[in-house]
């Protein structure tokens, strides 16, 4: 299935009223800020060779459903940024954003949770010490769309933020995409960026004054990328680095991306930056970037790279003069796999010399549980006023794809997690595909400067019988190995709320907790045919968790709070923020 042509789905935007409600409306697919990662498999979409060691791989995935806990001891939380206030941030100049994309990072007593294009910083007791503010004012000085102006413009198009914070330099570190954009609100060919953000202190606020903005180019059309160096001359370049990808280790800044031609259907698969950490907190952007050549595997581009993050100083490898790893999955062809790739970047602390010498390493491929493509969610029957508006029924949930989630690095051990289709092996008398989660703990070699091996530690499954579901895991794991993954979770049983579990090395996952529950269905502009959806409303795309100063982990997921909707919003999406102690 290739992938949708963004000069199709993207350009000639249009404002639109819905009851005193101005947003920006784009050619029948979503309202707002468009999303430009690909749908499901859009992106891996390749031909198969024979050598592919798949073939015995089951086309369900077979498991046993989780249970529920009726309880959650040591935690608690908080709603975070919500639609209603992204939507009315910089004075109502924001646009109708779904889903809520989240960025959630911690530390030096401050929470921070970017979302799609607006963020707030929270003490670690629930209370908001600034914003929300728009990230386009803040990375960019311009309003997402100015409707001062009669037409209204719009301003830069950021997208996919990702934050992280350095338990070293306590310090915080912010990354966003930016696509040229017009004020008229089309896409052009143009120069884009990762915008990237560092803090100047250790409790920022949301003041633009409290950080320093750096720009990272991703053309890669040949051209000087704006300091000194050139860019690689890519197919169908210029190019936008879809969904920034970000992690860390004792010497460097890592970001990878995703890699599509602006306007044209070429992807490049991913792409990856190895930033100094003492240069950027110095105030200088210095890199080494790594395209083309490294990055192909025998079945195609490499996609959705998972660079790792860890949880303390005491994590990081420093062996072969600084080692980073990076998780990625393996489903090319967008059905089921039983594999995926440990990679590594070692001599991280070049980084630090005049001229950079990190080399990738070439991917160990693991044999691992069996994971695909899931399908999208349902949820519990509820009020929908703004389908009622169009005539439309409630939506069903996308769940997207089976790409890796977020990774960190812990107690020596690699964890992440991928969305998968599934089958629970207890429930319903009549089984039926739903959305569950494939998790992998795997130990990495020490790598040498060419190559890296690996292999699962703990693996399994989290998954709910009786038509239920639960989609868009992220992990974190404390200094001791002890570990929280976060996701959502709907179905015939339970409005789409926040949900997390326990996990570790040994024990793998525990129950399931549901952190915050849901008061209604989505009712998500973003999936009525009315507004040229097809009945499936998008959905966080991506969750997060993240190590806190004490041991205890951060959490942040989507999830229905209730409060607001239709009238006069266009979508009822809510952020759940929690701290668990695992």
């Amino acid at each position: 299935m290739p992938r949708r042509s963004l000069t199709a789905v993207l350009l000639a935007l249009v404002t639109l009223a819905v009851l005193g409600t101005v947003s920006a409306q784009g050619a029948g697919v979503t309202i707002g800020q468009f999303e430009l990662r690909p749908e499901a498999g859009q992106e891996v979409n390749r031909d198969v060779p024979e050598t592919k060691s798949k073939s015995n791989a089951p086309r369900i995935v077979p498991g046993k459903a989780s249970t529920i806990a009726s309880s959650n001891p040591g935690a608690f939380g908080f709603t975070g940024v919500t639609f209603k206030e992204h939507r009315d941030a910089d004075n109502g100049n924001q646009t109708s954003d779904t889903p809520p994309d989240q960025g959630l990072c911690a530390g030096s007593g401050t929470v921070i949770e970017p979302v799609n294009t607006t963020f707030s910083t929270y003490s670690t007791g629930g209370t908001r010490t600034s914003g929300p503010t728009s990230l386009t004012e803040f990375f960019t000085g311009q309003p997402e769309i100015d409707r001062t102006v009669d037409p209204p413009t719009f301003g830069p198009f950021l997208s996919d933020p990702k934050c992280y914070y350095d338990p070293a330099a306590k310090r915080f570190v912010m990354t966003i995409l930016q696509l040229p954009f017009t004020p008229e609100g089309n896409f052009v060919n143009g120069r884009s960026n990762v915008l990237i953000a560092v803090s100047n202190g250790s409790t920022p606020s949301t003041s633009s004054t409290d950080w320093t903005i750096f720009e990272l180019n991703t053309t890669d059309d040949g051209s000087d990328d704006g300091s000194g160096n050139t860019m690689p001359s890519q197919p169908g370049c210029p190019c936008f680095g879809d969904q920034p990808l970000l992690g860390a280790d004792k010497y460097g800044i890592y970001i990878t991306t995703n890699e599509f031609s602006i306007l044209g259907p070429e992807f490049n698969g991913a792409q990856l930056y190895a930033i100094s950490k003492s240069a950027l907190f110095s105030g200088t952007l210095k890199y080494q970037a790594f395209h083309g050549a490294p990055i192909p595997l025998a079945e195609g581009p490499a996609y959705s790279v998972q660079p790792a993050t860890s949880p303390t100083a005491d994590s990081w490898n420093t062996t072969n003069n600084g080692t980073e790893y990076f998780l990625s999955a393996l489903d090319f062809d967008a059905t089921t796999d039983n594999r995926i790739a440990v990679w590594a970047m070692t001599n991280t602390k070049s980084l630090d010399d005049p001229t950079p010498s990190v080399t990738l390493t070439a991917p160990a491929v693991i044999a691992s549980e069996t994971y695909g493509q899931p399908p999208n969610a349902e949820q519990k029957k509820g009020p929908t006023p703004l389908g009622d508006a169009v005539g439309e029924p409630e939506e069903q949930v996308a769940t997207n794809d089976d790409r890796m989630n977020q990774v960190v690095f812990a107690a020596g051990r690699l964890f992440g997690a991928v969305n998968t289709v599934i089958r629970t092996s207890n429930g319903a008398s009549t089984s039926t595909d739903r959305s569950g989660i494939a998790y992998f703990a795997v130990t990495p070699s020490t790598p040498s400067a060419t190559s890296v091996a690996g292999s699962i530690a703990n693996q399994g499954y989290v998954a709910l019988g009786n038509n239920d579901n639960v989609y868009f895991p992220s992990i974190a794991v404390n200094a001791a190995g002890r570990g929280v993954m976060t996701f959502s979770l709907s179905g015939h049983h339970y409005f789409p709320s926040a949900a997390y579990t326990t996990i570790d090395a040994t024990n793998g996952a525990g129950p399931i907790h549901i952190a915050s529950a849901g008061t209604g269905p989505t009712d998500d502009v973003s999936g009525y045919a009315a507004f040229g959806g097809g009945g499936v409303a998008r959905w966080g795309d991506y969750s997060a968790a993240v190590p806190g100063d004490d041991g205890s982990i951060w959490i942040a997921t989507e999830f229905i709070p209730g409060g607001f909707g239709f009238p006069p919003y266009l979508n009822n999406w809510g952020t759940f923020v929690g701290n668990v102690t695992p």
